[in-house]
């Protein structure tokens, strides 16, 4: 005889559809029997779209975190004698700083277990960046991943499937369902998985503008405090940079261009802008660690992090010094006549990216390694007639009009006089 289950789904839908909330044993119970399909993908769907239509109490998401994070596993580093700290971000257009920071933070004897993902749409994935180094493998079993925390110090790998499962299941159904965009959802979804990962110390990168998945400030900051409170009601040190991704950040956008751009950051160069995110970040995360004293500055400056970097990137089966995939056909775009670059607008150059192969529609679909858009020109820059704005990178020569067509409109150029106003990448800080 089957046991009886003590809530009805139905019941719980009706709440929160009429603006209602659900206690704690109700989330529990709800998380667990659809992680297991008493549930069903229907059922869940309409509750999913009663949250977005009508939100959730905090304390309603910190019951739908930690329910998420007791379905699967959880991760500790106890063991390891370091004090470890992540950083996570909400994903943007030429958002490489995982690359470089990672390393940069564990040269100061800090573990970083970054457990990242892949790329979908015009938001580029980190594990796909590092798989266009020859030999670098993603996948690492818990003992390896330990060791080379121990060893190294930084670890850059995907995440286990045992980690919160039942995010997983929901977040795919959030994708179909037009629930993607509601922060009690996205929220408890980020931190269930971060909190489980067992890190002491989290950082989080919340973007705004044009390329972020947040476009509104205030939304941004809605979803920055909602993550924090998150993470430290459940014992993790949380904190939040608001950063601005109106604009591509740093000059490339693609797979093997950002990680060159990156290992110019390790050695001591790099655009402006990526440079000063990722010591402001690792500031953070080095802050978060008991370090408030450490200098990021001076570790890309004398070779520390870029040291720490080749020694991830060997722990790993990669090969550091390999030249890295180029893609065969290119398409320069120049500019129509002289002037001040006025605008550079981040999503269209994200899309472009994408469609020249460097990003997914699907989560099946292959990347190309070389492809993507280099900048040439960033907003504030004088530029002449003729001159190059930016180059398209692809394997298919097919792709380009696409790609052109994305970014018709995107980005234009002022007269001398009209130097727009550089907004500063971080726009607050929240604790």
């Amino acid at each position: 005889m089957s046991a009886v289950e003590p809530f009805d789904t139905v019941d719980l839908i009706r709440t929160k559809r009429g603006s209602g909330t659900l206690s704690t044993a109700e989330i529990d119970w709800l998380i667990d029997a659809y992680t297991r399909g008493y549930v069903g993908d229907e059922q869940m769907a309409a509750l999913a779209m009663a949250v977005f239509l009508n939100g959730m109490e905090r304390r309603e998401v910190r019951d739908l975190t930690l329910a998420m994070i007791a379905s699967g596993e959880t991760m500790s580093f106890e063991g390891l004698g370091k004090t470890t700290v992540d950083k996570h971000s909400t994903g943007g257009v030429g958002d490489k700083i995982t690359l470089p920071l990672a390393p940069l933070v564990a040269s100061f004897g800090v573990a970083v277990p970054q457990l990242s993902g892949r790329g979908l749409g015009h938001t580029g994935g980190t594990l796909d960046k590092l798989e266009s180094i020859p030999g670098w493998q993603a996948s690492l079993t818990n003992d390896r991943m330990h060791a080379i925390l121990r060893d190294v110090g930084a670890v850059v790998c995907a995440a286990g499937s045992g980690l919160a499962p039942a995010d997983k299941k929901l977040y795919a159904l959030r994708d179909i369902t037009g629930t993607v965009e509601c922060i009690p959802l996205i929220a408890s979804s980020i931190m269930s998985k971060k909190i489980a990962e067992g890190t002491g110390a989290l950082v989080l990168d919340v973007k705004f503008g044009s390329g972020a998945f947040m476009q509104d400030i205030e939304q941004s900051r809605l979803l920055a405090r909602t993550m924090v409170d998150l993470g430290n009601d459940a014992g993790v040190t949380t904190s939040a940079l608001l950063t601005d991704m109106n604009v591509p950040l740093g000059l490339t956008i693609g797979n093997a261009l950002e990680v060159r751009e990156s290992v110019e950051v390790l050695a001591g160069g790099g655009p402006e802008d990526v440079v000063a995110l990722t010591i402001a970040l690792a500031t953070e995360m080095l802050r978060a660690a008991g370090l408030p004293d450490a200098d990021p500055a001076a570790a890309l400056a004398d070779g520390r992090a870029m040291d720490t970097w080749n020694r991830m990137i060997e722990a790993q089966g990669g090969d550091p010094r390999a030249a890295l995939p180029v893609a065969s056909e290119t398409h320069v775009v120049t500019a129509p006549r002289s002037g001040v670059l006025a605008t550079q607008d981040a999503l269209p150059f994200g899309v472009a990216a994408w469609r020249l192969g460097a990003g997914r529609a699907r989560a099946s679909d292959p990347v190309q390694a070389g492809a993507g858009v280099e900048l040439h020109a960033k907003p504030g820059d004088r530029v002449v007639e003729g001159q190059p704005l930016f180059t398209l990178h692809t394997d298919e020569a097919a792709r380009f009009p696409r790609a052109l067509e994305s970014v018709e409109g995107a980005w234009t150029i002022g007269d001398d006089g009209s130097v727009p106003v550089r907004s500063p990448i971080v726009a607050e800080r929240i604790a």
